[in-house]
């Protein structure tokens, strides 16, 4: 059984990862009701939090129904990310997770998330500290290094590991790659291989399918999957890998009944967190790729993207059920 610290998730858990406008409240409960064993918040600026910025509180709500659930947070700033933290505390998460791997730009311009791979130095000071300022599990996620060039991953985790952190999660890219090319897992498994290490190594990049997991765990020994943009629009992606593994056959894909019922669910949990406004344009950027393959599936799509009455959108979904019912997913 892994664990986080105290928190058992799981044989060979598979975690949702933290991802910027997807990996809010209505989404995670989504994944979490297909299986996924811990699932993380999108990612929070520590800076943000202190200022009390309205978007960066909002991305702090968290159900009980979703847990175990990790707040993940980012910055370059000691005293913010200690100040941070102690507002990350009062909602009460079972994980705090810092974001070493973000790779865009405004993010790594000021020494944050990817951009600390380039002063490790600085990287185990900060999780030092914060796993000193709390009681709660902390944990890490990062990439394999900042280029090709300045790969130590190995010495990177042992040291995070040796100031407390209670599992690591590691993109199979450094920040110059972004999401281009293939993930590397050798590194990944370089890390679990690591006689020293002894806390969960869970490897991150391009598992979008159940073959892709079970290789993760049996050639790469590693002990968790953790999954991102290949949830999008497929939160079942976590139960088809669990059935998968349990009996080594593949799931039949969602049936059109299951997509559309998703949809629904997810637009009125949007509404009920976030109010019909915002939760009807939020949910927006989901519809094409819950019906990605569809083959003529723009009119319908179109209407679902521009209309601001949740009675319409559900309406929508309803005639795709009906006009789409027998299409076989691939």
């Amino acid at each position: 059984m892994v664990k986080i610290g105290d928190i058992e998730v799981g044989k060979f858990p598979l975690l949702l990862a933290p991802m910027e406008d997807v990996s809010d409240p209505p989404f995670r409960m989504l994944c979490k009701k297909q299986g996924a064993d811990v699932v993380y918040t999108e990612f929070i600026s520590s800076e943000g939090l202190i200022r009390d910025a309205a978007q960066s509180k909002v991305k702090l709500d968290i159900y009980e129904a979703e847990r175990p659930v990790g707040i993940q947070v980012f910055g370059h700033n000691l005293e913010s990310m200690l100040e941070a933290c102690e507002i990350i505390e009062r909602t009460k998460p079972d994980i705090i997770d810092i974001n070493f791997g973000c790779p865009v730009t405004k993010v790594v311009s000021k020494g944050a998330g990817a951009g600390i791979l380039k002063d490790i130095d600085r990287m185990v000071m900060l999780t030092k500290a914060m796993v000193k300022h709390t009681d709660i599990p902390v944990t890490v996620k990062t990439r394999l290094g900042w280029d090709q060039d300045s790969i130590r991953i190995v010495e990177v985790a042992e040291r995070l590991q040796d100031v407390g952190i209670k599992s690591i999660a590691i993109h199979g890219r450094t920040r110059k790659q972004m999401y281009k090319g293939e993930a590397d897992w050798k590194p990944i498994a370089e890390v679990k291989n690591n006689p020293r290490m002894h806390i969960p190594v869970f490897g991150n990049g391009d598992v979008n399918s159940p073959e892709k997991a079970v290789e993760m765990r049996d050639k790469y020994g590693l002990d968790g999957a953790m999954i991102g943009r290949a949830t999008i629009g497929n939160p079942w992606i976590f139960r088809e890998i669990k059935h998968y593994i349990k009996t080594g056959e593949k799931m039949p894909k969602p049936t059109m009944q299951e997509r559309v019922e998703a949809a629904k669910t997810h637009l009125q949990t949007a509404m009920d967190w976030k109010g019909e406004r915002l939760g009807v344009l939020e949910t927006r950027r989901h519809y094409s790729q819950y019906f990605k393959g569809i083959p003529n599936f723009k009119p319908y799509r179109m209407k679902m993207v521009t209309s601001d009455d949740p009675k319409d959108v559900f309406a929508v979904l309803d005639e795709v059920h009906e006009k789409f019912a027998d299409f076989q997913f691939k």
